[in-house]
């Protein structure tokens, strides 16, 4: 997986890198291109900062290798919703918001979600931050218990 270096830390890189990093994964959907074939090409006709360009390809990277995992988990938490309702954008903002929260290194939730929601006011219709934090909030809570029960488990608690 493409590494994160040190100009990648700064958050206009950083948004910057989800925001490409969307635009790829949505084009992607449409495609039957191998994402690793179809990357130079999109770097070629969107230029972008080294420090841009570095932590959108670990996010896409992230999104593509995780990508069975995040859907199961996103789906599973869509109330009466069907998965393929959701809009391309949407979904794809949330995948990166999520792969940061599970997989990224030192992703507070709260900054991945919020991160999002911007995002998604960007590129999304105009009730996708709000269906985006509703999402992504949902995840993160589950997320909680989930984590609460297995550190109680591997301290020999007895979970309540």
């Amino acid at each position: 997986m493409a590494q994160q270096g040190s100009n990648t830390h700064d958050p206009q890189t950083r948004r910057r890198a989800r925001e490409r990093a969307v635009q790829f994964l949505f084009g992607l959907d449409f495609t039957l291109y191998e994402w690793e074939s179809a990357i130079e090409d999109f770097w070629a006709e969107n230029p972008s900062k080294p420090g841009v360009r570095q932590y959108a390809d670990y996010l896409i990277e992230g999104v593509i290798d995780h990508r069975e995992a995040l859907d199961t988990e996103i789906a599973a938490s869509l109330d009466n919703w069907n998965p393929d309702r959701v809009g391309r954008i949407e979904r794809n903002i949330i995948r990166i918001a999520l792969f940061e929260i599970r997989y990224g290194l030192n992703m507070p939730p709260n900054v991945a979600i919020n991160e999002a929601i911007e995002v998604a006011k960007r590129y999304g219709a105009d009730e996708a931050p709000r269906f985006v934090n509703g999402v992504l909030d949902r995840l993160r809570k589950g997320r909680g218990a989930q984590t609460s029960e297995k550190d109680e488990d591997e301290l020999g608690m007895d979970a309540p």
